[in-house]
Protein backbone atom coordinates (compact mmCIF):
# COMPACT_ATOMS: atom_id res chain seq x y z
CA UNK A 1 0.00 0.00 0.00
CA UNK A 2 1.31 3.27 -0.97
CA UNK A 3 1.27 5.37 2.21
CA UNK A 4 1.69 8.51 0.49
CA UNK A 5 -1.89 9.23 0.36
CA UNK A 6 -3.01 11.53 1.80
CA UNK A 7 -5.17 11.53 5.28
CA UNK A 8 -9.06 11.13 5.28
CA UNK A 9 -9.84 14.62 5.87
CA UNK A 10 -7.66 16.05 3.24
CA UNK A 11 -9.11 13.39 0.88
CA UNK A 12 -12.67 14.84 2.04
CA UNK A 13 -11.35 18.59 1.81
CA UNK A 14 -9.93 17.89 -1.84
CA UNK A 15 -13.37 16.46 -3.11
CA UNK A 16 -14.95 19.32 -1.90
CA UNK A 17 -12.73 21.68 -3.07
CA UNK A 18 -13.59 20.80 -6.57
CA UNK A 19 -16.93 22.32 -7.82
CA UNK A 20 -18.60 20.04 -9.64
CA UNK A 21 -22.03 21.14 -9.95
CA UNK A 22 -24.89 19.34 -12.11
CA UNK A 23 -27.37 21.60 -13.33
CA UNK A 24 -29.96 21.74 -16.53
CA UNK A 25 -28.55 25.09 -17.45
CA UNK A 26 -25.58 25.87 -19.01
CA UNK A 27 -25.24 28.78 -16.76
CA UNK A 28 -24.43 26.87 -13.57
CA UNK A 29 -23.81 23.64 -15.17
CA UNK A 30 -20.18 22.47 -14.09
CA UNK A 31 -17.71 19.57 -15.34
CA UNK A 32 -16.74 16.68 -12.70
CA UNK A 33 -13.38 16.07 -14.18
CA UNK A 34 -11.23 17.78 -11.57
CA UNK A 35 -13.37 15.57 -8.87
CA UNK A 36 -12.59 12.25 -11.66
CA UNK A 37 -8.69 12.76 -11.68
CA UNK A 38 -8.30 13.29 -8.88
CA UNK A 39 -10.20 9.76 -8.14
CA UNK A 40 -8.49 8.27 -10.67
CA UNK A 41 -5.01 9.45 -9.38
CA UNK A 42 -5.31 8.18 -5.51
CA UNK A 43 -7.27 4.91 -6.89
CA UNK A 44 -3.90 4.34 -9.36
CA UNK A 45 -1.46 4.83 -5.98
CA UNK A 46 -3.63 2.07 -4.55
CA UNK A 47 -3.21 -0.38 -7.32
CA UNK A 48 -5.98 -0.09 -9.59
CA UNK A 49 -6.20 0.35 -13.09
CA UNK A 50 -8.37 3.24 -14.71
CA UNK A 51 -10.60 3.64 -17.36
CA UNK A 52 -12.20 7.17 -18.19
CA UNK A 53 -15.03 7.44 -19.61
CA UNK A 54 -16.90 10.16 -21.71
CA UNK A 55 -20.73 10.78 -21.24
CA UNK A 56 -22.28 11.78 -24.34
CA UNK A 57 -24.87 14.37 -24.68
CA UNK A 58 -23.51 16.25 -21.62
CA UNK A 59 -21.25 19.29 -20.95
CA UNK A 60 -17.67 17.82 -20.42
CA UNK A 61 -18.66 15.25 -18.16
CA UNK A 62 -17.07 11.61 -17.38
CA UNK A 63 -17.65 8.53 -15.62
CA UNK A 64 -14.54 6.67 -13.96
CA UNK A 65 -14.47 2.68 -13.66
CA UNK A 66 -11.68 1.63 -11.34
CA UNK A 67 -10.59 -2.54 -11.02
CA UNK A 68 -8.73 -3.71 -8.75
CA UNK A 69 -8.58 -7.71 -9.41
CA UNK A 70 -9.54 -10.08 -11.88
CA UNK A 71 -12.04 -13.24 -12.19
CA UNK A 72 -15.55 -13.25 -12.27
CA UNK A 73 -18.56 -11.21 -9.68
CA UNK A 74 -17.12 -9.22 -7.61
CA UNK A 75 -18.03 -6.03 -5.52
CA UNK A 76 -19.18 -2.72 -7.41
CA UNK A 77 -19.26 0.20 -5.23
CA UNK A 78 -20.85 3.47 -6.97
CA UNK A 79 -21.35 6.81 -6.02
CA UNK A 80 -22.34 9.55 -8.40
CA UNK A 81 -19.61 12.70 -8.17
CA UNK A 82 -21.74 16.01 -8.99
CA UNK A 83 -23.70 18.15 -6.57
CA UNK A 84 -26.89 20.25 -6.86
CA UNK A 85 -26.52 24.11 -7.17
CA UNK A 86 -26.25 25.61 -3.43
CA UNK A 87 -28.48 29.03 -2.17
CA UNK A 88 -26.65 31.95 -2.88
CA UNK A 89 -26.23 33.91 0.80
CA UNK A 90 -28.11 30.71 2.50
CA UNK A 91 -25.06 29.52 3.83
CA UNK A 92 -22.64 30.51 6.20
CA UNK A 93 -19.04 29.45 5.39
CA UNK A 94 -18.05 28.76 1.55
CA UNK A 95 -19.56 25.34 0.41
CA UNK A 96 -16.21 24.71 -1.53
CA UNK A 97 -14.45 24.86 1.78
CA UNK A 98 -14.26 21.54 4.26
CA UNK A 99 -15.35 23.10 7.92
CA UNK A 100 -14.94 21.14 10.97
CA UNK A 101 -17.45 22.33 13.57
CA UNK A 102 -19.31 20.77 16.33
CA UNK A 103 -18.47 17.16 14.92
CA UNK A 104 -19.67 17.71 11.76
CA UNK A 105 -17.95 17.95 8.59
CA UNK A 106 -19.68 21.08 6.19
CA UNK A 107 -19.22 21.48 2.47
CA UNK A 108 -21.33 21.14 -0.68
CA UNK A 109 -21.40 17.42 -1.62
CA UNK A 110 -20.06 16.05 2.15
CA UNK A 111 -23.03 14.12 2.65
CA UNK A 112 -24.54 14.12 -1.00
CA UNK A 113 -21.95 12.46 -1.99
CA UNK A 114 -18.78 13.16 -2.92
CA UNK A 115 -17.15 12.52 0.74
CA UNK A 116 -18.30 8.52 0.16
CA UNK A 117 -15.22 8.33 -2.07
CA UNK A 118 -12.67 9.35 0.53
CA UNK A 119 -14.65 7.03 2.86
CA UNK A 120 -13.29 4.23 -0.12
CA UNK A 121 -9.98 5.01 -0.32
CA UNK A 122 -9.24 5.46 3.55
CA UNK A 123 -10.74 2.33 4.09
CA UNK A 124 -8.73 0.46 1.71
CA UNK A 125 -5.71 1.66 2.88
CA UNK A 126 -6.20 -0.88 5.71
CA UNK A 127 -7.01 -3.70 3.17
CA UNK A 128 -4.04 -6.34 1.46
CA UNK A 129 -5.13 -5.51 -1.73
CA UNK A 130 -2.62 -8.14 -3.42
CA UNK A 131 -5.15 -11.11 -1.62
CA UNK A 132 -8.44 -10.47 -3.36
CA UNK A 133 -9.89 -13.59 -4.60
CA UNK A 134 -12.82 -11.59 -6.31
CA UNK A 135 -12.41 -8.12 -8.29
CA UNK A 136 -13.39 -4.96 -6.49
CA UNK A 137 -14.94 -2.36 -8.39
CA UNK A 138 -15.38 1.54 -8.01
CA UNK A 139 -17.64 3.44 -10.23
CA UNK A 140 -18.01 7.71 -9.82
CA UNK A 141 -20.59 8.88 -12.08
CA UNK A 142 -21.82 11.75 -13.91
CA UNK A 143 -25.39 13.79 -13.51
CA UNK A 144 -26.78 12.34 -11.22
CA UNK A 145 -28.54 15.38 -9.56
CA UNK A 146 -30.28 15.97 -13.12
CA UNK A 147 -30.71 13.41 -16.07
CA UNK A 148 -28.63 10.55 -14.26
CA UNK A 149 -26.88 10.54 -17.46
CA UNK A 150 -23.43 8.85 -16.24
CA UNK A 151 -25.19 5.84 -14.69
CA UNK A 152 -27.59 5.25 -17.93
CA UNK A 153 -24.96 5.49 -20.37
CA UNK A 154 -22.47 3.40 -18.11
CA UNK A 155 -25.16 0.78 -17.82
CA UNK A 156 -26.47 0.37 -21.10
CA UNK A 157 -22.53 -0.03 -22.53
CA UNK A 158 -20.88 -2.47 -20.10
CA UNK A 159 -20.48 -6.08 -19.51
CA UNK A 160 -19.32 -5.92 -15.86
CA UNK A 161 -21.30 -8.73 -14.34
CA UNK A 162 -20.24 -7.99 -10.77
CA UNK A 163 -22.00 -10.06 -7.94
CA UNK A 164 -23.45 -7.20 -5.89
CA UNK A 165 -23.39 -3.09 -5.72
CA UNK A 166 -23.67 -0.29 -3.03
CA UNK A 167 -24.49 2.73 -3.90
CA UNK A 168 -23.09 4.84 -1.25
CA UNK A 169 -25.71 7.81 -1.15
CA UNK A 170 -26.28 9.20 2.58
CA UNK A 171 -29.09 6.79 4.32
CA UNK A 172 -27.77 6.70 7.71
CA UNK A 173 -26.05 3.73 7.24
CA UNK A 174 -29.73 2.09 6.92
CA UNK A 175 -29.98 -0.37 3.99
CA UNK A 176 -32.49 0.75 1.08
CA UNK A 177 -33.17 -2.03 -1.08
CA UNK A 178 -36.38 -0.21 -2.92
CA UNK A 179 -37.19 2.90 -3.91
CA UNK A 180 -40.14 4.46 -6.53
CA UNK A 181 -39.49 5.75 -9.84
CA UNK A 182 -39.82 9.37 -10.84
CA UNK A 183 -41.67 10.94 -14.06
CA UNK A 184 -41.72 14.65 -15.11
CA UNK A 185 -44.16 15.79 -17.69
CA UNK A 186 -45.14 18.98 -19.42
CA UNK A 187 -48.83 18.69 -20.54
CA UNK A 188 -49.39 21.65 -23.13
CA UNK A 189 -52.81 22.53 -24.73
CA UNK A 190 -52.47 25.18 -27.65
CA UNK A 191 -55.72 26.84 -27.82
CA UNK A 192 -56.67 30.37 -29.81
CA UNK A 193 -56.86 33.64 -28.86
CA UNK A 194 -59.42 36.10 -29.27
CA UNK A 195 -61.21 38.83 -27.44
CA UNK A 196 -63.12 37.83 -24.59
CA UNK A 197 -66.34 39.52 -25.23
CA UNK A 198 -67.20 36.31 -27.58
CA UNK A 199 -65.45 32.72 -25.77
CA UNK A 200 -67.31 30.91 -29.01
CA UNK A 201 -64.42 32.66 -31.67
CA UNK A 202 -61.62 31.23 -30.08
CA UNK A 203 -60.46 28.19 -27.58
CA UNK A 204 -59.97 28.48 -24.64
CA UNK A 205 -56.30 27.03 -23.46
CA UNK A 206 -57.74 26.88 -19.37
CA UNK A 207 -60.90 25.61 -19.79
CA UNK A 208 -59.10 22.60 -21.77
CA UNK A 209 -56.40 22.31 -19.01
CA UNK A 210 -59.10 22.35 -16.93
CA UNK A 211 -60.45 19.26 -18.39
CA UNK A 212 -57.16 17.80 -18.88
CA UNK A 213 -56.54 18.29 -14.70
CA UNK A 214 -59.92 16.26 -14.26
CA UNK A 215 -58.93 13.00 -16.39
CA UNK A 216 -55.59 13.20 -14.11
CA UNK A 217 -57.33 13.13 -10.89
CA UNK A 218 -58.88 10.44 -12.01
CA UNK A 219 -56.22 8.33 -12.95
CA UNK A 220 -54.43 9.61 -9.11
CA UNK A 221 -57.42 8.02 -7.50
CA UNK A 222 -56.57 4.76 -9.72
CA UNK A 223 -53.08 4.65 -9.08
CA UNK A 224 -53.77 4.69 -5.40
CA UNK A 225 -56.81 1.45 -5.90
CA UNK A 226 -54.65 -0.21 -8.32
CA UNK A 227 -51.30 -0.53 -7.19
CA UNK A 228 -49.88 -1.12 -3.33
CA UNK A 229 -46.84 -1.82 -1.80
CA UNK A 230 -46.89 -1.92 2.21
CA UNK A 231 -43.31 -1.63 2.45
CA UNK A 232 -43.37 2.04 1.76
CA UNK A 233 -44.82 4.62 3.97
CA UNK A 234 -46.82 6.04 1.39
CA UNK A 235 -47.85 3.09 -0.48
CA UNK A 236 -49.13 3.80 -3.22
CA UNK A 237 -47.68 5.83 -6.87
CA UNK A 238 -48.28 9.49 -6.03
CA UNK A 239 -49.19 12.25 -8.14
CA UNK A 240 -48.02 16.00 -8.15
CA UNK A 241 -49.35 19.34 -9.85
CA UNK A 242 -46.31 21.16 -9.32
CA UNK A 243 -46.25 24.38 -11.91
CA UNK A 244 -48.76 25.39 -14.15
CA UNK A 245 -49.14 28.84 -16.41
CA UNK A 246 -51.67 29.71 -19.15
CA UNK A 247 -52.76 33.05 -20.67
CA UNK A 248 -51.49 36.66 -20.63
CA UNK A 249 -54.74 38.76 -19.65
CA UNK A 250 -58.25 39.02 -18.25
CA UNK A 251 -59.61 40.27 -21.62
CA UNK A 252 -57.90 37.76 -23.97
CA UNK A 253 -59.09 34.27 -24.45
CA UNK A 254 -56.19 31.84 -23.27
CA UNK A 255 -53.94 30.63 -26.01
CA UNK A 256 -51.70 28.36 -24.59
CA UNK A 257 -51.82 26.65 -21.01
CA UNK A 258 -48.98 24.60 -19.61
CA UNK A 259 -48.93 22.37 -16.84
CA UNK A 260 -45.82 20.61 -15.16
CA UNK A 261 -46.35 17.30 -13.10
CA UNK A 262 -44.61 14.30 -11.79
CA UNK A 263 -45.74 10.85 -10.78
CA UNK A 264 -43.33 8.49 -8.38
CA UNK A 265 -44.61 5.09 -9.41
CA UNK A 266 -43.92 2.09 -7.21
CA UNK A 267 -41.31 -0.69 -8.34
CA UNK A 268 -43.13 -3.34 -10.79
CA UNK A 269 -45.23 -0.29 -12.30
CA UNK A 270 -43.42 -0.16 -15.76
CA UNK A 271 -42.48 3.37 -17.20
CA UNK A 272 -44.23 1.64 -20.26
CA UNK A 273 -47.46 0.83 -18.53
CA UNK A 274 -47.15 4.28 -16.90
CA UNK A 275 -47.06 6.03 -20.10
CA UNK A 276 -50.12 4.31 -21.38
CA UNK A 277 -52.22 4.75 -18.38
CA UNK A 278 -51.20 8.68 -19.03
CA UNK A 279 -52.04 8.44 -22.57
CA UNK A 280 -55.35 7.42 -21.83
CA UNK A 281 -56.22 9.35 -19.62
CA UNK A 282 -55.78 12.29 -21.34
CA UNK A 283 -57.27 10.68 -25.28
CA UNK A 284 -60.59 11.84 -24.43
CA UNK A 285 -59.43 15.28 -23.83
CA UNK A 286 -57.19 14.91 -27.12
CA UNK A 287 -60.50 12.95 -29.01
CA UNK A 288 -62.63 16.18 -28.25
CA UNK A 289 -59.46 18.55 -29.62
CA UNK A 290 -57.65 17.26 -31.83
CA UNK A 291 -53.82 18.33 -32.03
CA UNK A 292 -53.98 20.95 -29.16
CA UNK A 293 -53.16 18.85 -26.72
CA UNK A 294 -49.44 17.11 -26.18
CA UNK A 295 -47.26 15.68 -23.74
CA UNK A 296 -43.34 16.12 -23.12
CA UNK A 297 -40.74 14.78 -20.83
CA UNK A 298 -39.23 17.45 -18.60
CA UNK A 299 -36.47 14.56 -18.20
CA UNK A 300 -35.74 11.12 -18.77
CA UNK A 301 -37.69 9.11 -16.87
CA UNK A 302 -36.29 6.93 -13.60
CA UNK A 303 -38.16 3.19 -13.16
CA UNK A 304 -38.84 2.67 -9.39
CA UNK A 305 -36.18 -0.14 -7.85
CA UNK A 306 -36.17 -3.05 -6.02
CA UNK A 307 -33.33 -5.83 -4.75
CA UNK A 308 -35.63 -9.38 -3.60
CA UNK A 309 -35.94 -9.19 0.12
CA UNK A 310 -34.44 -12.78 -0.14
CA UNK A 311 -31.58 -12.30 -1.63
CA UNK A 312 -28.11 -13.17 -0.02
CA UNK A 313 -26.75 -9.71 -0.03
CA UNK A 314 -30.01 -8.05 1.94
CA UNK A 315 -29.19 -10.93 4.44
CA UNK A 316 -25.05 -10.12 4.47
CA UNK A 317 -25.74 -6.05 5.01
CA UNK A 318 -28.43 -6.98 7.26
CA UNK A 319 -26.46 -9.25 9.56
CA UNK A 320 -23.35 -6.55 9.36
CA UNK A 321 -25.33 -4.02 10.57
CA UNK A 322 -27.95 -5.52 12.65
CA UNK A 323 -30.72 -3.87 10.82
CA UNK A 324 -33.35 -4.73 8.49
CA UNK A 325 -33.25 -3.25 4.89
CA UNK A 326 -36.18 -0.55 4.20
CA UNK A 327 -37.48 1.35 1.38
CA UNK A 328 -37.93 5.41 0.46
CA UNK A 329 -39.33 7.85 -1.97
CA UNK A 330 -36.50 9.32 -3.25
CA UNK A 331 -34.91 8.26 -6.10
CA UNK A 332 -31.60 7.58 -6.68
CA UNK A 333 -29.01 5.54 -9.44
CA UNK A 334 -30.28 2.01 -8.29
CA UNK A 335 -32.95 1.19 -11.15
CA UNK A 336 -29.87 1.21 -13.91
CA UNK A 337 -26.98 -0.64 -11.90
CA UNK A 338 -29.72 -3.36 -10.53
CA UNK A 339 -29.18 -4.02 -14.19
CA UNK A 340 -26.44 -4.92 -14.16
CA UNK A 341 -26.66 -6.92 -10.38
CA UNK A 342 -28.41 -7.01 -6.91
CA UNK A 343 -28.09 -3.54 -5.70
CA UNK A 344 -28.40 -1.76 -2.18
CA UNK A 345 -28.19 1.62 -1.87
CA UNK A 346 -26.16 2.09 1.71
CA UNK A 347 -24.16 5.05 3.24
CA UNK A 348 -23.02 7.72 5.26
CA UNK A 349 -24.99 11.07 5.92
CA UNK A 350 -28.27 11.74 6.27
CA UNK A 351 -30.70 12.14 3.59
CA UNK A 352 -31.98 15.14 5.37
CA UNK A 353 -28.99 16.99 4.38
CA UNK A 354 -29.33 16.68 0.77
CA UNK A 355 -29.84 19.71 -1.01
CA UNK A 356 -30.00 22.21 1.80
CA UNK A 357 -27.92 24.91 3.08
CA UNK A 358 -24.87 24.50 5.62
CA UNK A 359 -24.82 20.55 4.05
CA UNK A 360 -22.98 18.45 6.35
CA UNK A 361 -21.70 15.11 7.27
CA UNK A 362 -22.15 14.10 11.07
CA UNK A 363 -18.61 12.43 11.70
CA UNK A 364 -20.30 10.10 13.88
CA UNK A 365 -20.54 7.91 10.62
CA UNK A 366 -16.83 7.84 9.87
CA UNK A 367 -15.96 4.97 12.25
CA UNK A 368 -19.07 2.97 11.74
CA UNK A 369 -18.78 3.48 7.48
CA UNK A 370 -14.96 2.86 7.34
CA UNK A 371 -15.28 -0.65 9.73
CA UNK A 372 -18.76 -1.53 7.07
CA UNK A 373 -16.43 -1.07 4.10
CA UNK A 374 -13.68 -3.13 5.19
CA UNK A 375 -16.17 -5.75 6.17
CA UNK A 376 -18.02 -5.41 2.70
CA UNK A 377 -14.40 -5.92 0.70
CA UNK A 378 -13.44 -8.73 3.20
CA UNK A 379 -16.86 -10.58 3.07
CA UNK A 380 -17.25 -10.18 -1.17
CA UNK A 381 -13.84 -10.03 -2.23
CA UNK A 382 -11.10 -11.60 0.00
CA UNK A 383 -13.73 -14.65 1.34
CA UNK A 384 -12.53 -17.53 -1.53
CA UNK A 385 -16.72 -18.80 0.02
CA UNK A 386 -17.94 -15.23 -0.69
CA UNK A 387 -20.00 -16.16 -4.07
CA UNK A 388 -23.95 -16.90 -4.10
Amino acid sequence: MNIKLPSFIKLYHQLIAAPSISATDAEHDQSNEVVINLLAEWLKEIGFSIEIQGVPETRGKFNLLATLGSGSGGLLLCGHTDTVPFDEGRWTQDPFTLTERDGKLYGLGTADMKGFFAFIVDALRDIDVSKLSHPLYILATADEETSMAGARYFAANTHLQPDFAIIGEPTSLQPIRAHKGHIAQAIRIEGKSGHSSDPARGVNAIDLMHESITQLIKLRHTLQERYHNPAFVIPYPTMNFGHIHGGDAANRICACCELHMDIRPLPGLTLQNLNELLNDALEPVKQRWPGRLSVTELHPPIPGYECPTDHKLVGVIEKLLGTKADTVNYCTEAPFIQALCPTLVLGPGSIEQAHQPDEFLDMAFIEPTRKLLSQLVEHFCLNLHSKP
